[in-house]
């Protein structure tokens, strides 16, 4: 640690150290106010990164906390592998010693592991993803006999996502809330839900800081000790935090009240995934004495483009206010472009791309950000002509795909074997035999018993409930994941892998589909044995994978990107296209319609952080007539057209509107409001022989295997029943009528009238 005496926050006791001295003052004040609550409200493009990371090198260099004191939350992985990297830059190895630096999730998951059995749960418990968790819910609709098609599981799944992001339990939902699902089954579902998931000792990503914020409310003595550790509290992107994060946070900033936070609430866009700007509003409220410290110099763009978008954000009434400027020069006025419709205006962002790049504007520094999606596939089709290179940002994500999907399925059952909703993914998978009916029941002899999944088919393979062939197959799998299970202890989480593809048949099973998809997700089942040799454990790479869910290999060459407005926030690009600005296409009407006017102004938050994308030049388009959804819709400009200062832009168009027709007053535009109340429709409204070899090669000897399978989940052994005896005369749906003449635990043997002597289950007969 580098050997740098205390300052005093006005930081006139000591020379100011290396980190410091290139900030400007509020930057430099920010870093140096270091006790009690601090807000940096930082613009965009102000350094409020610098400044944070200084503040956190500063805490450690002059020795006010250890760097285990420390917690310091972000929203991405990316952004706290950005921090660690610039804290290193000042601090060297002390950054090393920093174990509660990162996401909201990261750290939440890392708290969950030390007192999970306060929750119900192990400490080894998983973490699903929105595959798994879907999957599960519809399970559970079925059992509960409701239609799927009328209440979607993706619809519970959201309820529960709100529900969660709320800080709210089931206990906790009021008769509106529980009325939001099958007619007031919400609360039911919420509860069975949970109880599911601590049956297969399991969470979701909400559960992570729900049940963080619940055992901190339940338990005193956890709470005093945490407030105790975090001598210093940071929180970046505070504008995007929502309830259960800002509970969270304020439970354990209680003591101290040593906690900085970092944000703009210019910048509040997600609030459709929980994110709510109170949080950033009230925080002089939350911490009375609080210093609000203002960082308006921006270093990114030119002083036109700042002044468009003050301009433009200043039409919002919940903001705290601030001015952005800048020294750079004051280069281009932001464009405004009408043009006829939607195709002409993609044949103009070509033209001015190809422009742009002739003047050698490398192609990686030229971005277009949409509102909606469906207004890339113009672009793209006339990118495609033209041969102009482009990238789609916001497809499918690495770990997404299904072959990934799978491969981490089997990982998952090897480091826990009550992961039922893994084993469910890849028990055929490669395709075994084992269809529908053995699905059902595995489950079925599950839920009477009490016993995970694996254990559950485990049983009936060393039964007669099962064809012969089903018996051997889910015998043999189940030796092979005995295997794999003891082989995870010896050699690395990416020699695993590969040897699972090979023995499961996976790998074979891609060899025998000469298709080229195949082929790529053979390449993508190598790039992930790739990715695991970071790691030193399996779950480490698993924690990793449910954490990021991301893919961060960079695209070679260079191209122009395509994205939305929410994927671009805090990127930054030299010319910035932004399509589209037309009523009901941005601001979205279904935006409008459904949140009214806190809708309109995070739309017009989302205009202020797309115009401040752009370092050198923005241009905005706005067409007459746009397709949507393969009808044509005439349109006029957007109210935030109108909004633009008409010093800082400049306009083109052959048609007669524009921002000049906002300002000229016409009919109810001169209402800025007056479309939230419309009634307008919503318009964004063969496997081959090496395959069978792979499969069972060295797991053909079924009761071997069986055995010793036995013994690797013998603590999910179920319980006899009591009502049963030798002799006594029984019913089976399969065997029929017969008598119990031996009982072993829950397995019984009877000699049927009809089908002669079998092994069954116990919970599969009932009393004659």
């Amino acid at each position: 640690m580098t050997d740098i005496a205390p300052l005093s926050n006005d930081g006139e006791s000591a020379p100011i150290p290396s980190y410091a001295a290139r900030l400007n003052s509020p930057q430099r004040d920010a870093v140096l106010t270091t006790e009690g609550p601090v807000l940096m409200l930082a613009g965009a493009g102000t350094g409020k990164t610098a400044a944070l990371t200084a503040r956190l090198a500063h805490l450690v260099a002059t020795r006010r906390a250890w760097p285990s004191e420390i917690l310091c939350v972000t929203f991405t992985n990316r952004a706290a592998r950005e921090m660690r990297e610039r804290v290193a830059g000042h601090i060297g190895d002390a950054v090393e010693g920093m174990p509660w630096l990162g996401t909201f999730h990261s750290i939440a998951a890392k708290m969950l592991r030390r007192h999970a059995e306060l929750v119900g749960l192990q400490s080894n418990y998983t973490i699903i993803d929105t595959d798994d968790q879907l999957r599960l819910l519809k399970a559970m609709i079925v059992e509960q006999k409701l239609d799927e098609k009328r209440w979607p599981a993706r619809q519970l799944a959201g309820l529960l996502d709100r529900w969660k992001n709320r800080g709210l339990n089931p206990d906790d939902l009021d008769a509106v809330e529980n009325e939001a699902y099958a007619n007031g089954r919400g609360q039911h579902f919420y509860r069975l839900y949970q109880d599911r998931l601590k049956a297969l000792n399991a969470c979701d990503f909400g559960d992570l800081l729900l049940h963080m914020l619940n055992i901190l409310r339940r338990e005193p003595e956890v709470l005093a000790h945490y407030q105790q550790r975090f001598k210093y509290i940071m929180v970046d992107e505070y504008q995007d935090t929502n309830q259960v994060q800002y509970l969270w946070l304020r439970l354990l900033a209680q003591q101290r009240k040593n906690i900085c936070v970092v944000g703009d609430d210019d910048q509040s866009i997600y609030s459709w995934r929980g994110a709510e700007v109170a949080n950033i509003l009230r925080f002089e409220k939350d911490f009375p004495g609080a210093k609000v410290i203002k960082l308006e110099q921006n270093y990114r763009s030119t002083p036109h483009i700042l002044a468009a978008a003050s301009g433009l954000i200043r039409e919002n009434s919940e903001r705290l206010g601030k001015t952005l400027w800048t020294e750079i020069e004051a280069g281009e006025k932001v464009r405004v472009i009408g043009v006829w419709d939607g195709p002409e205006e993609a044949r103009r962002v070509g033209e001015e791309i190809e422009r742009l790049e002739r003047e050698g504007l490398p192609l990686d520094q030229i971005a277009i950000l949409v509102r909606a999606q469906y207004q890339t596939r113009e672009f793209e089709d006339r990118f495609i002509q033209i041969g102009l290179n482009y990238r789609i940002v916001g497809g499918f994500r690495f770990y997404e795909r299904a072959e990934i999907r799978d491969a981490l399925a089997y990982l998952r059952v090897i480091a826990q074997p009550q992961d039922d909703l893994a084993f469910e993914r890849i028990y055929n998978q490669p395709k075994r035999g084992l269809g529908a009916k053995t699905l059902e029941l595995m489950h079925r002899h599950a839920r009477n018993t009490g016993l995970p999944l694996a254990a559950a088919s485990l049983q009936l393979a060393d039964s007669d409930e099962l064809p012969k062939r089903a018996s051997a197959t889910i015998a043999s799998l189940m030796g092979q994941f005995l295997h794999w299970r003891e082989l995870a202890e010896t050699v690395t989480p990416s020699e695993l892998l590969r040897t699972v593809l090979d023995e499961s048949g996976y790998d074979a099973m891609l060899q025998a589909d000469k298709t080229a998809e195949s082929a790529g997700r053979a390449e993508n089942l190598s790039e992930l044995a790739r990715a695991m040799e970071e790691y030193g454990t399996l779950g480490d790479f698993l924690e990793h994978v449910a954490l990021v869910m991301d893919n961060d290999r960079a695209d070679e060459g260079e191209k122009v990107t395509i994205m939305t407005m929410h994927a671009a926030k805090g990127l930054e690009f030299d010319h910035v296209f932004l399509p589209g600005w037309e009523e009901g296409v941005f601001p979205s009407q279904r935006s409008l319609d459904e949140g009214g006017l806190a809708s309109l102004e995070e739309e017009r938050r989302l205009a202020y952080v797309a115009i401040t994308r752009a370092r050198r030049r923005c241009t905005i388009f706005h067409a007459a007539n746009r397709r949507i959804y393969g009808q044509w819709t005439s349109s006029i400009p957007s109210r935030f057209v109108g909004e633009l200062p008409a010093d800082h832009i400049t306009e083109e168009s052959t048609l007669t509107g524009g921002a000049s027709l906002w300002r000229a007053g016409l009919s109810e535009h001169n209402d800025p409001f007056a479309h939230v109340s419309s009634n307008r429709p919503d318009r964004s409204d063969s496997r081959g022989p090496g395959w069978q070899r792979a499969l069972t090669t060295g797991y053909d000897t079924a009761p071997k295997r069986v055995k010793e399978a036995t013994r690797s989940v013998a603590s999910f052994a179920a319980k006899p029943r009591t009502d049963i005896a030798v002799g006594q005369r029984v019913f089976h749906d399969k065997f029929g009528y017969g008598t119990v003449t031996d009982q072993d635990g829950n397995k019984l043997e009877i000699d049927f009238e009809q089908a002669g002597s079998k092994r069954v289950i116990d919970s599969f007969v009932s009393l004659a």
